[in-house]
Parts: structure tokens; C-alpha cells; sequence
């Protein structure tokens, strides 16, 4: 069967917590490039969900979440589509451990993940149950197998190593992404396959860095621009572009690794506010990780946390 194959990344600007890269990859019945999940899908998941929908809603993880809104609809969303995978939904480091690509050993892990997180955190358990057991039927029904899902979560003292190694994060963020496409890419397929991702940053060349992962297979380059960067690698054709969402299983991707650095976050802010009762927490975002960080000060020297584990320095 060809694959269809979506990656995103959530996390890529802050100064703190971590960078989450998610793919999704999906065996389908059609040309990958006609092929439409939302519509095979749509009596379990919505793109544009109008008022009382029950259906998942799926599209960038931008339109799903945001801190005004709470996590309800973006943890439902990513749960559902988790546990259709196969994936145990039950505490964020089991699914942390099932899904990475790389996953640190619990002595090397930063002090805010040691203690773990139940989930759902948000999401109404009952709720949940509803919506997936709807996506379940609805996939068999048409015909849909579930998809396989890898993330790499991409902890401060690693980014900071790798960002020192290349000289930058958008050097980094695209090694990563392509080592962990190569974990979900099956390329002895003679079906053909399509992988989107969105650009990252201001890159408009990717045939160097996909050649790291591809042993000296021939890369035919079919566009290079600012809006796409195109490429062929023998049945597959694997394509960089901006607003990458509207597909669906980069909106999926989108998702997962929005939902992750989300409970990852959560973590880290229940973390500090037990050593700082009253501390408002922070998404890590620059500004308000500078006031964060100098609010904490006292508290990192005397926990002995050094500033390469806490603080990503690009």
C-alpha cells in the first residue's frame, strides 16, 4: 500500500522545556496525493468543527489549543488518535517511552519529569472513551488502517549540545526531523510514498540533510523555493512546505507533538511552583521566560540545576 507520511514540530522558539517532533504515517488505498482522511473520516473527525460538534476536531494544533481555551479539545484529540494507534494512553511517560525515538534514562532525565503525570489531565475520561471508540468504528468501517506514530522529545542539555554542534537550531530541527523520518519512513515500498512536512524556518534546501539519512541513494531535486522545496527519492516523493496542516497527517503530527510539549510543560510548571508557591507558570516563550527564570534564580542554585539543563541558549 502507498504511504502518506505528515511531520511537525511544537516547541521550536521557546527558551524553555522541550522541542517535540511528531510523524504520522499512514498505509492508504489511493494515490497518497488524492487521498482525503478527513472525508473517509468525517462521521469521527471535523477540520472545521461548527458549535456542539462531537466529533474529533482535527487541523493544526494552533486552531485546536490554545491557553485561553485550556487542553480539553487538543488532549481529546491527540488521546483518541493515540490510543487508535495502540499507543498506552495512561501517564506521560509511558507514552513518552512508547512513542520516542530517543528516550533518556530515568537518572538522565530532567528533575521535572521524574515524578510522572496521569492522563488524561484535562480531557473528560467519558468523553474520550465516546470519541475513540467512534474513530475505531469509523476507520474499520471505511477501511482505514491505524497509523504508526513516532516522536523524538527533544530535552535543553541535548538541543543545546546539537545547536553548538551545527552552529544553529534550524540546522538542529531539521537533523532531528529527518533522523526521525527515517524511523517511519518504510523506503523497500514499491507502492510509492508521500511525506509533507512544514519548512523549517527560512530553509529552502533540504538535499544535503536528506542524504544523511538515505546511503547514497540518488535525491532528484524538483523545486526549491520559499513557499516548497520539493524532492524525489526513488517511489517517494518528500516535499517542504509552508502551511503543511492542510494535510491530514501533518495535522495529526501537529497535534501529538503540541500535545506533548503541552503535558511536558505541565510538568515542568507543577516542578517549580512546589519550590515557588504562588509562581505563574510559563510556556517558555522568550519574554515571559525571562521573567520566569529570574523569579526561579534563588531556587535553580540552591537545587544545583545548571543553567545548560534549564535553559536552551538558542
Amino acid at each position: 500500500m502507498p504511504q502518506f507520511i505528515g511531520m511537525d514540530e511544537a516547541g521550536y522558539g521557546p527558551n524553555l522545556g522541550p522541542l517535540v517532533i511528531a510523524a504520522s504515517a499512514w498505509d492508504v488505498h489511493e494515490s497518497p496525493q488524492t487521498c482525503n482522511l478527513w472525508h473517509q473520516l468525517q462521521d469521527a473527525v471535523v477540520e472545521h468543527p461548527e458549535a456542539r460538534d462531537e466529533r474529533l476536531h482535527i487541523a493544526d494544533s494552533k486552531r485546536v489549543f490554545s491557553t485561553s481555551r485550556g487542553l480539553a479539545a487538543l488532549e481529546t484529540s491527540a488521546l483518541c488518535l493515540l490510543r487508535w494507534a495502540g499507543y498506552d494512553v495512561s501517564s506521560y511517560q509511558q507514552l513518552w517511552s512508547q512513542l520516542a525515538v530517543v528516550r533518556p534514562l530515568r537518572a538522565e532525565q530532567e528533575p521535572w519529569f521524574v515524578e510522572d503525570v496521569a492522563l488524561p489531565v484535562a480531557a473528560d475520561p467519558s468523553r474520550l472513551e465516546e470519541c475513540a471508540e467512534r474513530l475505531v468504528c469509523c476507520a474499520i468501517a471505511q477501511g482505514v488502517p491505524a497509523p504508526r506514530m513516532r516522536c523524538d522529545v527533544v530535552l535543553t542539555e541535548r538541543f543545546n549540545q546539537l545547536s553548538g554542534k551545527y552552529g544553529s537550531k534550524g540546522r538542529t530541527l531539521s537533523s532531528l526531523s529527518l533522523s526521525l523520518l527515517s524511523q517511519v519512513w518504510a523506503r523497500e515500498t514499491e507502492d510509492g510514498c508521500w511525506i509533507i512536512a512544514d519548512k523549517h524556518g527560512g530553509r529552502n534546501r533540504y538535499d544535503e540533510l536528506l542524504a544523511d539519512i538515505l546511503d547514497g541513494e540518488m535525491i532528484f531535486r524538483i523545486e526549491e523555493g520559499r513557499e516548497c522545496s520539493i524532492y524525489r527519492v526513488g517511489q517517494a516523493e518528500i516535499r517542504f512546505q509552508t502551511k503543511a496542516e492542510a494535510h491530514f497527517p501533518v495535522a495529526v503530527a501537529s497535534l501529538i507533538a503540541k500535545y506533548l510539549r503541552e503535558v511536558a510543560m505541565c510538568a515542568f510548571n507543577r516542578y517549580w511552583r512546589q519550590h515557588v508557591p504562588g509562581l505563574r507558570p510559563t510556556q517558555g516563550y522568550p519574554q515571559d521566560a525571562r521573567r520566569f527564570r529570574a523569579e526561579i534564580a534563588e531556587h535553580q542554585a540552591a537545587l544545583n540545576i545548571p543553567d545548560h539543563v534549564l535553559w536552551r541558549e538558542r
